[in-house]
């Protein structure tokens, strides 16, 4: 992409609105809690300690808007606290411009690599450093400065006991996130009956994962609707597929496939009911014609084998989401021509598909993964307690998977801080870029005969982003949003020329209209924020003449300083690519080789960790999509990873992980036959993608000579058809991968073309 697309993409997305849902609740309860705090300082120290305490609370408010799953008045306390200790610091340098200087680039070094420990700590801390810019100037001695910094943390503490007094949806994130899960399995379900390979992006269950961790006091305070359902939702994803995929036996067209799309139909409605339930705290209406589709009499004579299993299987799944969700599920009925074993596994999504102790049946999809998907980690040993499923089987409760307290948190930040500071990082780059952009931003503004040097890095330091488009959007919004807040800011003190109380009433206004519009984009926050800062500091005592041509100006030379350093030292994505797409390899094959090793021995008490192995694989698999949207924005060419490359692998390794998932489905039982050329495919295709990854980073095409002897050694057995032809289907995308990375010219035949390619076989 050249730069001039790129700017030109950067400024539109900078100036879009977007349409997302309001909270007019949330905003006013922001609002409200900013104008107790300037109503109590004007009445106790006068202005300018109500325009200080004001930016505290103000802060405070914001922190509670970022996307996190921590209790929200543990973020708004942080936020005062955190300002306070900035703003104090600052002003006991602010006398000596060298100390004041050292101490900016010391705490705006800190504040980018605070990105490392996630976006939400990043965002606080760089938005404590532009504010504390501000926050400096307004004390006059030491006890003022003291006195300012207490009322920031008083700003917290009052948002923070609004948040408690007066809660709005209150675990209502956490809400979204499992119906979302939910929502997304009912969608992938209907696309399935028209697209039997549809992909599926696993986003909504890594967020509804990211949700269920939970703070100990948290765990005593969840609703029971929201425990247990991610662990079903976890299941009945590889089920779905396996019902639809036409490898596993349902053919492309017929009867059989008419009563597929028939039941997965219904799994989407009884979802879409389950998902609604939980968004909204109801009971669940689960349709009675999508109960019944799962009840007719005739589905075990016109599916056999692993489709009838998968069925029974996904029944007893939606009967416990039903359940979980706040629904009571009907009573199973035997189905006509139904196989021994077949019907009813005594098992619960939960635990995964673990039989509870009674004669177990040789269902290879009866046992699932080795621990529960609620735990997502490893399982405990003994006996778990145990609560009631669908039907009255029992089964193990679910695991709480927790959150460590703020103050636990602060070490494993450190932590993450401590592993990106190297040369190479990007969040380093960022720190290193953010940090001279506010030093050299401070000293062209002190210098400049304009006053207020301090928007130019206050600027700097609010648009700077570890990655290219953010940073430039930022800048174009922050721009624009200033120039027509600033204006109607200035439009409104002209024409009714307010007075103290006056100005601290627009300025909670323009507060609670930012509060409002916050997710609709940067431009109307900017906007906001402008009108805002025009008003408070007019509050506190300054003509508008002395904000805002100044404050135009400099936000100008703060916006094309931050453009300027990420174009001179930059942390482009693009040619990481490779690095990005060989980790994706390393973590998807332990995943695929767990999934085969478990029909090794499937008595072996310790099993392969899938679970754990799908985890790791997901989060490669987003940081791969995460890196590829970043470099599209980028103004760079490719660098050995074309984007038609970069595109074919990825299809091919998300093809081998929808392999191992229909696998995945069917498990084997304990007591089910061993599979022993699955382990030594499992061994080779562990080494294989390690020293394949290892050449996708060398610039190398990996091959995978190990992975087709084990299988051709295989075909001399007499084994599992079904596993063995789905270790060919590895083999056939793990082949793909190689040929997306081969970007040799091919050589010539006798009449000029190209040879053409060998398509391998495709169903097992």
């Amino acid at each position: 992409m050249s730069w001039r697309r790129a700017l030109k993409d950067t400024a539109r997305s900078g100036i879009a609105v977007e349409k997302k849902r309001l909270e007019p609740l949330i905003a006013v309860r922001g609002a409200a809690g900013l104008a107790i705090v300037i109503a109590l300082s004007l009445w106790l120290f006068g202005p300018a300690a109500a325009a200080s305490s004001a930016f505290g609370a103000f802060q405070a408010a914001i922190a509670t808007f970022q996307r996190s799953w921590r209790p929200r008045p543990e973020l708004a306390i942080a936020s005062g606290t955190s300002l306070a200790v900035s703003t104090f610091l600052g002003y006991l340098t602010i006398s000596k411009e060298p100390l004041f200087l050292a101490l900016l680039v010391v705490w705006t070094f800190a504040a980018g690599m605070s990105w490392a420990a996630g976006p939400t700590i990043g965002l606080i801390a760089s938005s404590n450093v532009a504010i504390m810019l501000v926050t400096v100037t307004l004390p006059t001695s030491v006890a003022q400065a003291a006195g300012h910094a207490a009322m920031m943390i008083v700003g917290g503490l009052v948002q923070a006991a609004l948040i408690v007094l007066f809660p709005v949806r209150r675990w209502g994130a956490h809400r979204d996130a499992l119906a979302d899960a939910l929502a997304a399995e009912a969608d992938y379900a209907r696309r399935l009956r028209h697209d039997p390979v549809a992909s599926f992006d696993p986003q909504p269950l890594m967020e509804a994962r990211n949700a269920a961790a939970v703070t100990p006091r948290q765990a005593r305070r969840r609703p029971a609707e929201l425990h247990g359902a991610r662990g079903i939702a976890e299941r009945i994803r590889p089920v779905l597929a396996s019902l639809a995929d036409p490898a596993m036996g349902v053919p492309a067209e017929g009867h059989a496939r008419d009563r597929v799309r028939e039941l997965l139909a219904s799994a989407a409605a009884l979802l879409d009911a389950a998902a609604h339930a939980i968004r909204h705290g109801e009971p669940v209406a689960a349709p009675p014609a999508a109960l019944a589709t799962f009840r007719t009499p005739d589905t075990g004579s016109i599916l056999t084998g692993a489709p009838y299993r998968a069925m029974t299987r996904l029944n007893t799944l939606l009967q416990d989401v039903v359940e979980t969700a706040g629904g009571t599920p009907q009573e199973d009925t035997p189905h006509e021509g139904a196989p021994s074993g077949a019907r009813g596994t005594a098992h619960s999504a939960e635990n995964d598909g673990r039989s509870t102790p009674r004669p177990a049946p040789t269902d290879p999809g009866a046992r699932g993964t080795a621990h529960s998907a609620e735990n997502d980690g490893p399982s405990t040993p003994g006996r778990a307690p145990t609560h009631l499923g669908a039907r009255g089987t029992a089964r193990p409760a679910p695991t709480t998977r927790t959150r460590p307290t703020f103050l636990a948190l602060i070490p494993k930040a450190l932590k993450a801080m401590r592993g990106e500071l190297h040369r190479g990082s990007p969040i380093t780059r960022h720190a290193t870029r953010v940090s001279a952009v506010a030093a050299t931003g401070y000293i062209l503004g002190t210098w400049l005969p304009l006053g207020h040097g301090y928007w130019a890095p206050l600027t700097s330091v609010m648009v700077m982003r570890p990655d290219f488009s953010q940073t430039y959007s930022r800048a174009v919004a922050r721009l624009a949003g200033t120039v027509i807040g600033v204006a109607v800011a200035t439009g409104v003190v002209q024409a009714a020329t307010p007075g103290t109380l006056q100005s601290g009433t627009l300025a909670v206004a323009s507060a609670a209209l930012m509060y409002l519009l916050m997710r609709t984009g940067q431009f109307a926050t900017q906007a906001c924020i402008a009108a805002y800062v025009v008003f408070l500091l007019g509050m506190g005592g300054e003509e508008w003449t002395q904000t805002v041509p100044e404050r135009v100006l400099l936000t100008l030379m703060g916006g094309l300083l931050a453009m300027l350093a990420y174009a001179v030292y930059p942390a482009w994505e693009t040619p990481r690519l490779r690095t990005r797409l060989a980790d994706w390899l390393a973590a998807q094959g332990p995943y695929v080789a767990a999934v085969f090793g478990s029909y090794a021995d499937p008595s072996v008490r310790d099993a392969p960790d899938v679970r754990g192995a799908l985890l790791t694989a997901r989060t490669a698999r987003a940081a791969w999509h995460a890196a590829v949207a970043r470099a599209t924005a980028e103004p760079v060419r490719h660098r050995g990873l074309s984007r038609t490359a970069a595109d074919d692998a990825e299809d091919a390794l998300a093809q081998l992980g929808r392999v191992a998932m229909l696998l995945e489905a069917h498990l084997p039982e304990r007591g089910a036959t061993p599979v022993p050329p699955a382990a030594r495919f499992a061994d080779a295709l562990r080494e294989s993608t390690h020293k394949g990854a290892k050449a996708i980073r060398e610039r190398r095409v990996p091959t995978w000579d190990a992975v087709r002897e084990a299988l051709e050694a295989w075909e001399t057995e007499d084994t599992d058809k079904v596993v063995r032809n789905t270790a060919t289907l590895v083999l056939d995308t793990l082949t793909e991968l190689s040929e997306a990375l081969d970007t040799a010219v091919p050589p010539m035949t006798l009449d000029g073309t190209a040879p053409e390619k060998q398509d391998g076989p495709r169903d097992p």
